[in-house]
């Protein structure tokens, strides 16, 4: 057993609160955190670590991210600064077409290729755990190409969550939407024997899938044992987050334009809220989530990076802790909830994101005196150690 003592510990231990201990150390059992407490208290080892003084909190958890990509789409980035909206560009061909036609052309080697650099990237940024979703390959062969590749980054020592997003947009040999919803259910299946799908999504959206071909994909997974999430209220108030809410979704994503109505059932349903600071911030939104309703109704709040060619091309997790604050005045502990705990919770898993005994020991270490430090400055990493299953890993 290893111990790592005399740091400064935010354990986000219970629902509120930063939980900070100071002088305080971590038992680390194998993967497994056995004890957590102050330095004076703690128990024997067979190593010691010493931390002096340095701050120790949970691992990100990124919990939405669309890592696996070929292409580039930096032209759209100047078509909005002209005026052009994510939908005028996206009913003109661009958008998530323009990304799965790279992707479809690429190789599995190439995909593992840029996807090992951009998972790197969010590693050494404090990222413990990752979501990474399909939906740009449209078909089955690629969809499946996409699934194995974000399988195969978890042997960077990252835990990997893989998401299906093949109702993500209507692929260009398809004139008919419900008979392409008809073909991703039928895809559905054997990745799920193949083990590679974890959860299902779906973009419901005036420029994706209605609630209705929502509500076929998430019958699907539902009928496969999969639990669902989902892309909801981004552009426009589709109902989606009441339809997911029904099905017990673990998250709906997004939400500027949930209702009232949605909010209650993703309460009552338990589903956790995903706000998604860096595409708000790419697309120049102005549509704000309704944060304080969420609030009032307990819905748990989670952050993550979106990270995407088009609408979110960041690899900064640390850059949406000050987004999150900036934009959607979450106060830092918010946001530390989001992109640790609830972003955790967003999966489905209860074992990680905050400094407790019997949590995955999942943790990192920090060149800084609190959390809100993290929260509060932008353009510099202070991680100076971060841990995946009590193994220590490159920074």
């Amino acid at each position: 057993m290893k111990l790592w003592r005399g740091g400064r510990l935010a354990t986000l231990a219970g629902e509120q609160g930063w939980g900070l201990i100071d002088d305080g150390a971590l038992l680390v059992d194998g993967d497994q955190l056995r004890w957590v407490g102050p330095s004076a208290d703690a128990p024997a080892a067979d190593e010691v670590v010493e931390l002096h003084g340095a701050l120790v909190t949970a691992g990100f958890v990124d919990c939405h991210t669309h890592l696996v990509y070929d292409g580039n789409r930096a032209n759209e980035f100047e078509q909005r600064l002209l005026g052009a909206s994510y939908a005028d560009i996206a009913k003109a061909g661009g958008g998530i077409r323009s990304t799965v036609a790279a992707t479809r052309a690429a190789s599995e080697a190439d995909l593992l290729a840029s996807a090992t650099r951009r998972a790197q990237a969010l590693m050494r940024e404090g990222v413990t755990t990752l979501e990474i979703k399909s939906g740009y390959g449209l078909d089955a062969a690629t969809e499946a190409r996409m699934l194995r590749v974000a399988r195969q980054l978890q042997s960077l020592g990252l835990d990997v969550r893989t998401t299906y997003l093949a109702a993500h947009a209507l692929p260009p040999e398809f004139t008919n939407a419900d008979d392409y919803i008809t073909a991703v259910c039928e895809w559905l299946p054997e990745l799920r024997a193949a083990g590679l799908v974890d959860a299902v999504d779906a973009f419901c959206e005036h420029i994706a899938f209605s609630p209705a071909q929502t509500a076929r994909v998430f019958d699907a997974a539902q009928a496969l044992g999969l639990p669902v999430k989902l892309h909801a209220e981004q552009l426009s108030d589709q109902g989606g987050a009441a339809l997911a809410a029904g099905y017990r979704a673990l998250s709906c994503d997004h939400l500027e334009y949930l209702s009232p109505a949605g909010i209650q059932a993703m309460a009552a349903a338990g589903t956790v809220a995903v706000l998604l600071p860096g595409a708000f911030y790419a697309l120049r939104e102005t549509q704000l989530p309704p944060i304080q309703q969420l609030r009032d109704a307990g819905v748990p709040i989670a952050i993550a990076t979106d990270h995407n060619p088009g609408s979110s091309p960041t690899l900064s997790p640390l850059l949406m802790l000050n987004m999150a604050c900036v934009l959607f005045r979450l106060t830092p502990e918010e946001a530390w909830r989001g992109l640790t705990v609830n972003g955790a919770r967003a999966l489905g898993l209860r074992d990680r994101g905050q400094l407790v005994a019997g949590q995955r020991a999942d943790f990192c270490v920090w060149d800084a005196g609190h959390p809100r430090e993290l929260a509060a400055c932008f353009g510099h990493n202070p991680l100076t150690e971060r841990v995946q299953q009590g193994m220590q890993g490159a920074v």
